[in-house]
């Protein structure tokens, strides 16, 4: 049998099988030291049981009149059941006095005074005149056995209600006893893969705070760790943005001071390169604040203002029919970091933009459950190319320029919150384009932030 691999099961185990064995051991022996005091006591009370019908029988027998030698088997008064019976012979042998239930048979011939045994009786012979008058009293050894036997079981029948009592008390007590134990593995279970905060741990046992002060301490070098990357990637961030702003500059003085059109074709290249490098570090900014960054707030605001705001900052540099923006007339209210939703809703955007079809418009909505779709008009992608959008340096087969990391950093953020990303194609209720959908949780359905 394998070993339980629980802590609680093993002290089960353990030490049931310990009480289990003291039991059993104690009643065996209690029922050897009973046995033998039984036996003591029954041959205690055979020989007593001689030793005061010697003299009776020799006065009954010496008072018969002379010539009146024949057997004498006295008789029952009441009827019971004779569990000692005699018999007293003379020195030849002859029976000369009896009990009535006596079975001669059982009786051997008279070999001394003293204890003896056959196959069914215990034995006690005495004699009295010089050994003339003898007598010998037998108890059947199955009365001895019967008493036993019932003393056992009167010893066995408790000890069947006590083990299982003992066996539940055991339990009760381990559990009450692992209660800690189990209270700190439900803590650690709760939390998120981004939470490395301290592990209350005061009710746990001395034997295993340690563990729980050692898990504490991993937890927060890994949260320092954490930490330094996050400050890393912002500050790369912060120190990215001027010096590319700086080469684009320069890029850009190039091509209006040069006269010769083959450098500024150069430069108009750099340029194109130099902005491509920018959004590119953007995007993998946008994705280190997805993987690690805080996602919620302790406060609530209006998804719809967030929206608002990154579609009129694209409108900017584009006409204002590319893209619609439909939003209720009522706030939808959530915890999501407004900077988050821009984040969600821009890549998005984008990603239609570039893939969809060059004179179609890109139609952003916000229900008031607070989902957030993005469609766009474009050729139907095929359900296996479907199934890998969500990652990492995927495009969808065209030869759009991306960073192909967009739909990954709205799918990371998506999983962080706990609203996977669904993509269609084609739209729903129609023949062809493309759809993403993120459902945020709004007003009483925010229950369980998640920690950052």
């Amino acid at each position: 049998m394998r070993r339980p691999r629980s802590l609680q099961g093993r002290l089960l185990l353990s030490l049931g099988t310990v009480l289990l064995v003291i039991w059993v051991g104690a009643a065996w022996t209690t029922a050897v030291l009973l046995r033998h005091e039984i036996g003591e006591v029954f041959d205690s009370s055979l020989q007593e049981t001689a030793q005061r019908l010697l003299p009776l029988a020799v006065m009954d027998i010496v008072g018969r009149e002379e010539g009146d030698a024949a057997s004498q088997r006295l008789g029952a008064i009441h009827g019971h059941d004779e569990l000692f019976t005699y018999v007293v012979r003379d020195d030849k042998g002859k029976v000369l006095l009896q009990s009535h239930a006596a079975d001669l048979s059982v009786f051997p011939p008279y070999s001394g005074s003293g204890f003896g045994r056959t196959a069914t009786h215990r034995l006690y012979s005495e004699e009295a005149l010089q050994g003339t008058v003898r007598i010998t009293v037998a108890e059947p050894l199955a009365h001895e056995a019967g008493v036993a036997r019932e003393v056992q079981i009167g010893l066995g029948l408790p000890i069947l209600l006590v083990i299982p009592a003992a066996f539940v008390a055991v339990m009760l007590a381990v559990r009450r006893s692992t209660r800690p134990l189990r209270a700190f593995r439900e803590r650690l279970e709760t939390r998120s893969e981004k939470d490395l905060g301290h592990v209350a741990s005061d009710d746990l046992p001395s034997e295993v705070a340690p563990l729980a002060v050692t898990l504490n301490a991993l937890l927060e070098r890994l949260r320092a760790a954490f930490e330094a990357e996050r400050s890393l990637a912002a500050n790369t961030a912060h120190e990215l943005r001027n010096p590319l702003a700086g080469a684009i500059a320069q890029a850009q003085r190039l091509q209006k001071e040069t006269a010769d059109p083959h450098a500024a074709q150069r430069g108009a290249d750099i340029e194109a390169t130099l902005k491509r490098l920018t959004a590119r570090a953007e995007r993998l900014m946008q994705l280190a604040r997805a993987e690690g960054g805080q996602l919620r707030l302790d406060r609530m605001s209006d998804l719809r203002a967030a929206l608002r705001v990154v579609i009129d900052d694209m409108h900017r540099g584009m006409t204002r029919d590319r893209v619609s923006l439909r939003v209720p007339e009522t706030p939808v209210m959530s915890d999501i970091d407004p900077d988050v939703i821009g984040i969600i809703c821009r890549n998005l955007v984008e990603n239609a933009l570039s893939y969809g079809g060059a004179p179609s418009s890109v139609e952003v909505t916000l229900a008031p459950d607070g989902l957030l779709t993005v469609s766009n008009e474009g050729p139907v992608v095929p359900p296996e190319m479907l199934a890998k959008l969500a990652g990492r340096f995927e495009r969808a087969g065209t030869s759009a320029r991306g960073s192909g990391i967009g739909l990954s950093i709205v799918s990371t953020i998506a999983e962080r919150i706990g609203s996977p990303l669904t993509l269609r194609s084609p739209r729903p209720g129609m023949p062809s384009g493309f759809e993403a959908g993120i459902r945020f949780s709004i007003g009483r359905d925010i229950d369980t932030p998640e920690s950052s």
